[in-house]
């Protein structure tokens, strides 16, 4: 991958990665330990670390890793969206079939969790706002 960096002479690069890199760490910091828990996560680690080893060989690279949980969301043109053939691997197409009434309810597994009502809390970005991170993002490093 660096090397067709090089070939075309792309100097900057901004990465999709994730907060999963942080393991198990429900509170992370930027500047926290990486620590991967599953093969996506370390795939994403692995990445990040190519990343800097280049841009500490070549200073005029850069490079910015965008850690995050859960894009969710559609372009408001409808134009791309979530409608996934297979099953979804995510929950706002269920939210969506609830919601547009092809679907009943919207299954909660877990009553365990440390949390008022016992289920999960999770964290989202809309897919919008993502694409906004990655421009603002590959403006910084112009």
């Amino acid at each position: 991958m660096m090397q067709l960096l090089q070939k075309y002479s792309i100097k900057c690069m901004v990465f999709s990665s994730s907060a999963c890199v942080y393991g198990e760490n429900e509170k992370a910091q930027e500047g926290d330990r990486i620590q991967p828990m599953n093969p996506y996560g370390q795939t994403k680690a692995m990445v990040e670390q190519i990343m800097k080893d280049t841009a500490h060989a070549d200073p005029s690279f850069t490079a910015i890793a965008l850690r995050y949980f859960n894009p969710i969301g559609a372009h408001e043109s409808g134009l791309i969206g979530e409608s996934p053939n297979d099953i979804p691997n995510n929950i706002m197409p269920y939210i969506m079939r609830v919601a547009n009434g092809h679907s009943a309810f919207l299954g909660v597994f877990g009553n365990d969790y440390d949390t008022v009502d016992g289920t999960g809390v999770r964290d989202y970005i809309h897919v919008t706002d993502l694409a906004k991170a990655h421009v603002a993002a590959l403006k910084k490093q112009e």
